[in-house]
């Protein structure tokens, strides 16, 4: 099969799931191997992630999935008549950055970390799909394990956990001045949360 036939054939498929799809898929799909269309997907990235194209080709892990620009996302929303999602508050992003960090961790270390009760803003962040359950510690109680999922990957437009920043070092001081940042999206080295199209 030819480069250009096999580079159409994979942007085909992504194209049309509008899911994400595993790389060794689309390989066996095409009877190549997995690194061929590794290399293909990183060849269709260069193609369209760039500031002027609307469309940005994310690499989740060993999946892959067409996504709208964030650059491009308010008159796509506008058209489609796309409501805008509530930003998550300064107690989602720190519950988020705690368990991304530590994954996978029980609800009570989440709060040993925060020191508040965090149960509701867990829920929650199950409820957007950005948290899930990851089996029970066993210890008494057999407390649940929560860890991030791909959605979160894919909101934060991270290709893997391994791709978050560094966190900040222990004993850091936070800069005294008002924060820009009210979300806190900054201060634990997310990106704005994207709407995927």
């Amino acid at each position: 099969m030819e480069l250009n036939e096999l580079t159409g054939k994979a942007e085909a498929i992504l194209f049309a799931s509008g899911e994400p799809v595993a790389l060794d898929r689309i390989a066996q799909v095409l009877g190549v191997r997995t690194y061929v269309i590794e290399e293909t997907v990183a060849g269709l990235q260069k193609k369209y992630n760039t500031p002027e194209s609307g469309v940005h080709l994310l690499l989740l892990g060993n999946t892959a999935q067409f996504c709208t620009n964030p650059d491009y996302i308010q008159p796509v929303r506008e058209a489609l008549d796309l409501k805008r999602n509530t930003p998550l508050s300064q107690a989602a992003m720190e519950v988020l950055a705690v368990v991304a960090y530590n994954q996978p961790v029980t609800k009570a270390f989440v709060e040993q970390v925060r020191g508040v009760d965090c149960s509701g803003v867990i829920g929650s962040l199950v409820q957007k799909g950005l948290l899930e359950e990851r089996g029970r510690l066993e210890l008494p109680g057999r407390p649940l394990l929560y860890g991030t999922t791909e959605n979160f990957l894919r909101c934060f437009q991270l290709s893997s956990i391994d791709k978050l920043p560094p966190p900040p070092a222990v004993g850091e001081e936070e800069p005294e001045e008002e924060s820009e940042d009210p979300d806190g999206a900054e201060r634990y080295g997310f990106l704005e949360q994207t709407t995927l199209l």
